[in-house]
């Protein structure tokens, strides 16, 4: 029997910047295909046809505690599609064995949602972003395991 690896430190980069201390969460991006069921003459069930990436499949949402600093809000609408550069870095360990694995995801895309959220004086604040990115890459203690880049048509 063994334990799962569980994420012990994340750290968030956006264009270089550290977001070490202010990141309160990310959501990476789920990885989903558009798939469409197909069916010829003479097949007795359908196939999925694979028609690429799901339109909202490389959307990764962050938040970072309190008022982000004014970095961030100048990539609001910046011309580009790959105009932000994000890096998520994390740590994930196994309780049973101490096995501790290096994770990194890179992005690039835009800001779709900047979200201030409430705020109340005396009490914790915290903004919520979304952005949509074409360029993804997944490694795994230092070997790439998935690259997407949409713009480029690299998958």
């Amino acid at each position: 029997m063994a334990l799962p690896r569980k994420l012990k430190y994340l750290n968030m980069f956006n264009d270089g910047l550290s977001y070490m201390g202010v990141v309160e969460s990310v959501t990476l991006p789920k990885l989903t295909r558009k798939l469409e069921n197909y069916r010829g003459g003479g097949m007795n069930g359908a196939a999925a046809i694979d028609l690429g990436l799901d339109d909202d499949a490389l959307t990764v949402e962050w938040s970072v505690g309190g008022l982000p600093d004014v970095a961030l809000w100048a990539q609001y609408a910046a011309p580009g599609a790959d105009a932000v550069p994000l890096r998520f870095a994390g740590s994930y360990q196994r309780d049973d064995t101490g096995e501790i694995v290096a994770v990194e995801v890179v992005m690039r895309g835009r800001h779709k949602e900047i979200d201030g959220g409430e705020n109340k004086q005396g009490e914790n604040t915290s903004t919520k972003l979304s952005t949509v990115c074409t360029y993804y890459r997944l490694t795994i203690d230092g070997s790439d395991v998935i690259e997407i880049d949409t713009v480029n048509m690299v998958e």
